[in-house]
């Protein structure tokens, strides 16, 4: 994917952004939600808008936080960094979700410009799924406290997909933040990869 620079450049904070990155997040986020609300609507016996509405909330921060987390770091080291989306990737997830009931989430990466190494690359790649896994227990601790209702569910969902989008981005394979942490430090990408295990084994101990 060739990257195209924006020079409509927005500063939110400390984070440099621009309108083209905010265009392709919201586009991500809605395609990815859709795609999660179809395969979720099997499972969850709520209409098809509140199941897209728990997916958005529970996709939208992991998605949006585990991007963000590559762009914080990268541009810590001086990089600079947008998102850009996949749109093919963004449609294929769309229908396979419909005709396969299976999610194939990627759709996009933070493109990185500016002197980055195989540590440096490890790091801000780590980033995105230690963000999941941070996620995953903070829904986890909701899940713990609250009652059977819709905020159980958007907990448990939101415990699930996080820990599932941070063991699937840590495969270690094609573009994947896995391969470059795997190159980086092979002890840290197994302590991610058993943490991810270990969140998505404790789903079949939790009672709806």
């Amino acid at each position: 994917m060739k990257y195209v620079h924006d020079p409509t450049q927005i500063i939110i904070g400390k984070i440099n952004t621009s309108e083209k990155e905010i265009k392709d997040l919201i586009k991500a986020w809605i395609a990815i939600s859709i795609a999660f609300a179809v395969v979720l609507r099997g499972a969850i016996q709520l209409s098809f808008y509140k199941v897209f509405i728990i997916a958005a909330v529970t996709v939208g921060t992991g998605f949006l936080l585990h991007e963000l987390g590559h762009k914080i770091v990268a541009q810590r080291y001086g990089c600079f960094a947008e998102f850009r989306s996949f749109d093919q990737m963004l449609l294929l997830a769309i229908i396979m979700s419909i005709f396969l009931k299976v999610i194939f989430a990627a759709p996009g990466a933070v493109m990185i410009s500016g002197p980055v190494g195989i540590r440096r690359n490890g790091r801000i790649s780590a980033a995105g799924p230690v963000v999941n896994l941070i996620l995953a227990l903070f829904f986890y601790s909701i899940l713990l406290i609250s009652e059977a209702g819709l905020l159980k569910i958007i907990a448990f969902y939101g415990f699930f997909i996080n820990s599932w989008l941070a063991l699937f981005n840590m495969l270690p394979l094609w573009n994947l933040d896995g391969a470059k942490v795997l190159r980086w430090d092979k002890k840290i990408y197994g302590i991610i990869v058993a943490v991810a295990v270990v969140f998505l084994f404790l789903q079949n101990f939790i009672s709806m």
